[in-house]
């Protein structure tokens, strides 16, 4: 015990400047991360996590309902990827809040995310693979970063719609659940155009139920 503790002791007397750096680098890396996660919180900024909201009209309202959100590394699976993405959204404008995805990427990404969707309604299409009773519906995806209007968080987004809704899209103003809901309508609007000139931005996908 006596020489265990003797060896101890001399490893620490012989090797304490680089143990000494090893817990002043843990501290400032501990502090730093806590306060960059502060500011996110105050800025309301979650870059890093990826939002799937399903949006349509129904009965002249804009209705906006979340399928799925998680980080973006678990969707793209590539800690790279995730980066690349969240420094595609810092890009989004007013004028244009879609990713600015290369074309030749475009594709992978949102196929990514059309993944994790088609998982949480898999049954579906084994059922309309069994020829029983489904109700099949055609949608578009493609990725945004909103920045205009009454935006609560700024999370990467994956705009959902039924693909006849972007094609024929109303002229005339829904009406919100939610004021900050006018944001979401402006963006829609832009999607539509963007969906005609951009289609290399959207992908497109059924679902089955």
């Amino acid at each position: 015990m006596n020489d265990a503790l003797a060896s101890l002791i001399d490893y620490l007397r012989e090797n304490w400047p680089e143990l000494l750096w090893i817990v002043a680098a843990a501290g400032v890396a501990s502090y730093l991360g806590g306060r960059r996660a502060r500011s996110r919180w105050r800025n309301h900024d979650f870059l890093d996590r990826l939002n799937v909201s399903l949006t349509s009209i129904e009965e002249g309202k804009l209705r906006i309902r979340t399928i799925l959100e998680m980080d973006c590394q678990d969707i793209f699976l590539n800690a790279s990827a995730a980066k690349t993405v969240v420094k595609l959204a810092r890009q989004t404008t007013e004028e244009d809040p879609v990713l600015p995805i290369p074309d030749a990427d475009c594709w992978q990404y949102l196929n990514a995310v059309l993944n994790e969707i088609s998982e949480r309604f898999a049954i579906g299409q084994i059922k309309r693979d069994l020829g029983l009773p489904v109700e099949r519906g055609e949608y578009v995806l493609c990725l945004t970063c909103e920045k205009s209007g009454l935006v609560r968080t700024q999370k990467i987004r994956g705009m959902l719609l039924r693909k006849t809704l972007l094609a024929n899209l109303p002229k005339e103003e829904p009406q919100y659940e939610s004021p900050s809901h006018e944001t979401r309508w402006k963006t829609i609007q832009q999607l539509a155009g963007q969906y005609q000139k951009n289609p290399q931005r959207f992908i497109e996908m059924d679902i089955c139920l």
